[in-house]
């Protein structure tokens, strides 16, 4: 019944225009500000705890902001996923950067595209799939009767969404030894004993090391991708830009530095376009899994 009820309502946003689905994920991000609920209390002390530098009232309106592109975020979907996969892919209006990608793809070493929470990145998903034909690593979701509906949507286009187990990475490692594209988020917690602690924000945050890892065995280059969403639902623009050489070294904290003060900057330039709603800090260095509770 879950699923016929997901698939209908996402079904139904798919044919609506863009600006209404995104007007309709303000409301429903305006609705999360007013009642008390889990992405609001873990927007709220994310957003208190990386932005010290704002007073009350301006950290208060970057909240109000980024509930609302999270309803965006969630409605897009139903365009994204369900919509012929050509006629999505018009969403995208501008794309810069992406002769990055093809420079790269001209060595033969593969390329290693670190998508954060940032923007649309199901749309950044969408043109990845269609144009380099990628190996995306994913996180299943906890309900696996929906995984099949995720799956099918993402791989239309020609990607490979594998999950984020030991086959899973052999299958990028396949996909990069063949001079391909691959794909993850980089500011998605890893498993235990699979990362290290690194600043984001000035705060320790647990790190994946996997792109480091991969950038060295294969010496494919990383490059973040990004997709803005544009005011009043006019789509999007994708954006593709070299990370630091850093992020390749052999020094794996190094490395997650680098990382993730490459992915602060990104996060700078549209900071209520960040999913601050995701538990980034849940893991502590002291083992304290209560660091996410605050307010404003």
């Amino acid at each position: 019944m879950r699923l016929f009820l997901i698939k209908t309502v996402l079904r139904a946003l798919a044919i609506m225009p863009l600006p209404v689905i995104h007007g309709l994920g303000c409301l429903l991000g305006w609705a999360l500000t007013l009642v008390p609920n889990r992405l609001r209390r873990h927007t709220r002390a994310n957003i208190k705890r990386c932005f010290p530098e704002l007073d009350k009232a301006r950290q208060r309106r970057l909240v109000r902001n980024s509930l609302a592109e999270t309803g965006k975020a969630m409605l897009e979907t139903g365009a994204l996923w369900f919509r012929p996969g050509l006629q999505a892919l018009q969403l995208v209006r501008r794309i810069e950067g992406h002769e990055l990608v093809q420079a790269a793809l001209e060595k033969g070493r593969g390329v290693i595209l670190a998508t954060p929470h940032l923007g649309a990145w199901e749309a950044a998903g969408l043109y990845g799939s269609a144009t380099f034909n990628m190996t995306c690593l994913y996180r299943p979701l906890r309900f696996p009767e929906l995984e099949e509906l995720v799956r099918s949507a993402r791989n239309r286009l020609g990607a490979d969404y594998v999950p984020a187990t030991p086959g899973g990475i052999r299958s990028l490692c396949k996909t990069l030894a063949q001079g391909g594209t691959v794909a993850m988020l980089p500011d998605q917690e890893p498993q235990p004993g699979a990362g290290v602690f690194a600043a984001f924000f000035n705060t320790p945050a647990w790190t994946m090391t996997l792109p480091a890892r991969l950038a060295n065995r294969y010496g494919a280059p990383v490059i973040f991708a990004w997709c803005e969403r544009l005011r009043r639902g006019q789509g999007y623009i994708l954006r593709f830009s070299a990370a630091p050489d850093e992020i390749c070294s052999r020094d794996l904290k190094a490395a997650t530095r680098a990382m993730n003060q490459a992915i602060e900057e990104l996060v700078r330039q549209c900071p209520s376009q960040y999913q601050w709603g995701y538990r980034r800090f849940r893991t502590r260095p002291d083992g304290n899994h209560d660091f996410d509770s605050g307010s404003l």
